[in-house]
């Protein structure tokens, strides 16, 4: 079964409060996902391998760590996930960055696929995959797939919020992809939001109410 991280570094949860503000207007809710984002980034990127070189430093010779050059790809779910790139790339400024874009069926709730675009290298890459939310899970499932059929092995699946139901979901479609998420909410509602959560991730991040 795949782990789900749950990040509550206190920056991390002081800024996810006025995301979750509905009188926190575009600029400030942008500004802050791009920040949330660049912190978690620093957390999931935890394990990535390291090599020792030898270096000189104004001193002395040392042998110092540095990273072993793993390819690293971000892929954010069309669109509200663009709003949490910038901030994983000033961390990783070297990765590729792919694009899934699906839509949720208002009436089925199902996301259906409209557009995929990755790096052509794709099986030699870890993938993270972000999405401010994941609420029913089926979007983010569905991406996972979408990654998995064209050949990626190594993802990781990074939100702002989720609900119980969403980890649930996607732990059952993809049990070896972990999630990390700054928060687990209380539950869906009938209209399938996260509830407190922060409403329509996307149309706060674009100004399109």
């Amino acid at each position: 079964m795949s782990i789900v991280h749950v990040i509550d570094h206190p920056l991390i949860q002081h800024k996810l409060t006025y995301i979750r503000d509905k009188h926190t207007g575009t600029k400030d809710f942008r500004e802050l996902v791009d920040e949330v984002a660049t912190l978690m980034a620093f957390e999931i990127t935890r394990d990535m391998p390291l090599e020792e070189i030898e270096i000189e430093t104004p001193v002395s010779k040392a042998k110092s760590k540095t990273l072993t050059g793993k390819k690293i790809g971000i892929v954010p779910i069309l669109r509200a996930g663009l709003g949490m790139v910038d901030g994983v790339l000033k961390l990783i400024p070297a990765a590729k960055v792919g694009h899934v874009g699906l839509y949720r069926d208002p009436k089925t709730l199902k996301p259906v696929e409209y557009y995929a675009k990755l790096p052509s290298d794709v099986e030699e890459r870890d993938f993270i995959i972000v999405d401010p939310m994941l609420a029913t899970g089926g979007s983010a499932v569905d991406a996972i797939e979408s990654l998995k059929k064209r050949g990626a092995k190594n993802i990781k699946f990074m939100c702002l919020i989720a609900s119980p139901e969403g980890v649930e979901n996607v732990q059952k479609a993809h049990p070896d992809v972990d999630i990390y998420v700054a928060a687990i909410d209380e539950k869906l509602n009938e209209m399938g939001y996260i509830v407190p959560g922060l409403g329509d991730a996307g149309d706060r991040l674009f100004g399109t109410k």
